[in-house]
């Protein structure tokens, strides 16, 4: 799924490359909750929020319209919870590979607001006294607000939605901030 992924993003890339007026790659912080469901389970208590990292580059076809690529690291998250009498302890971990088409409507130079739509490959897994692994391959969207500090770099602030809920690990709903430079 990982290449059909990059082959996606090569493919927007290279048709885009012709009409492109501005390319740009950016950094973030994701913050997300991380959810554990343990049949049978008492006395549950997990990390709750986390901040991970994020990486994205993009291509803005013209003011409007672009297309979007990036990856979320969710982090390690732990979970100690009680089964029939025992504790146990889990620990997941996950990250997302993105591929989306993005809308920015700009209100003034500065500012503006911005909606994405796309696909999102993510993965999840699960060690210790239970061990699992989970992949799945969904919808991605997000919306947010973009401010430009110059030509160059933006301060941005998004909510994302990849995929579906899981069992375990990060759930699917993230707040980014992020910072980006235009090239």
């Amino acid at each position: 799924m990982k290449k059909l992924i990059f082959a996606l993003i090569a493919a927007a890339t290279a048709m885009s490359a012709a009409h492109a007026q501005t390319g740009y790659v950016g950094l973030g912080i994701t913050s997300v909750d991380h959810n554990y469901n343990v049949a049978g389970a008492t006395n549950g208590s997990a990390d709750g929020y986390k901040a991970s990292g994020k990486i994205f580059g993009g291509i803005d076809i013209d003011k409007m319209w672009g297309v979007e690529a990036g990856y979320t690291d969710f982090r390690s998250s732990s979970f100690n919870y009680t089964l029939g009498g025992s504790s146990a302890h889990v620990e997941s971990d996950g990250h997302a590979f993105y591929l989306a088409g993005k809308a920015t409507a700009a209100l003034n130079d500065q500012f503006g607001v911005f909606g994405k739509l796309g696909i999102a490959q993510t993965k999840s897994t699960l060690s210790g006294s239970l061990s699992r692994s989970d992949s799945d391959t969904s919808g991605y969207g997000a919306i947010g607000a973009q401010y430009n500090l110059s030509k160059q770099v933006a301060l941005s602030l998004e909510y994302e939605r990849y995929g579906k809920s899981r069992d375990f690990g990060a759930k699917p709903d993230a707040w980014t901030v992020a910072a980006r430079y235009n090239f």
